[in-house]
């Protein structure tokens, strides 16, 4: 399975380096969001006692290519558990299509005018596939990490791990998966060691793309997901 998701990974590469690359400025598909629209989100945090998890990430947050992603994706589908669960959280999704860790970083404060309470790091698979270095991804997640914190020190935050093609070889793909744990281990954070796990390089659970997940594809990433944020909902909402 894992190959598979390395062979989808390298073809990708391939078209997102014959694409020009910015990453202040990533390409997004015109049917995508530019932003996410944070208003509605923020009339609930406001309006309530709730607390609030941000899902900051790419076009795996974003539930790019679902039909209905406030419905499918698995940003909503924790929302869906965190209410059958009774728990006090508001989830918003600030997931962006394209978005690299360089432009995260540049994001994050536009973000961050709202409270947060647990923020999901999911950056870093486009800096993969575009073969950026790992020594600037890492500097690029630590700063958005270092924000976040600035902001509420006491926020809980979880990192989810990605997977890079082995085009750049084996020292860059190393590099790449390590700097996940080593950032988790440095900051004291929570770790999902691979997002798209049992669901990368399966057809029937991703798009006709081979790379971003379909319906059920998104309802098992979900679980994954909720297989750590679940224990931090419930130990911080006591």
């Amino acid at each position: 399975m894992k190959r598979n998701w390395i062979s989808l990974l390298s073809l990708l590469f391939l078209i997102a380096c014959s694409s020009k690359q910015n990453d202040s400025k990533p390409e997004v598909s015109k049917d995508e969001k530019v932003q996410p629209n944070l208003e509605e989100e923020n009339k609930v945090a406001e309006n309530s006692e709730l607390k609030t998890v941000i899902f900051f990430g790419n076009s795996l947050s974003a539930g790019y290519g679902l039909d209905e992603p406030d419905k499918y994706s698995f940003p909503a589908l924790i929302q869906k558990k965190i209410n059958e669960k009774g728990l006090p959280y508001n989830v918003v999704n600030a997931g962006l299509s394209g978005e690299t860790t360089a432009a995260g970083l540049n994001r994050i404060d536009w973000i961050l005018k709202q409270h947060v309470d647990v923020f999901v790091l999911e950056l870093g698979g486009n800096d993969g596939l575009r073969g950026i270095p790992t020594t600037e991804s890492y500097k690029n997640l630590q700063g958005i990490i270092d924000k976040v914190k600035s902001k509420n020190p006491e926020v809980k935050i979880i990192l989810a791990g990605m997977e890079a093609p082995p085009n750049m070889g084996n020292d860059y793909t190393s590099a790449f998966r390590n700097m996940y744990p080593e950032l988790a281990d440095k900051n004291q954070v929570g770790l999902i060691p691979f997002l798209l796990d049992k669901v990368g390089g399966e057809a029937d659970l991703n798009q006709s793309d081979g790379i971003h997940p379909n319906v059920d594809g998104h309802a098992i990433v979900a679980e994954n997901v909720w297989e750590i944020l679940e224990g931090v909902l419930e130990k911080e909402s006591v």
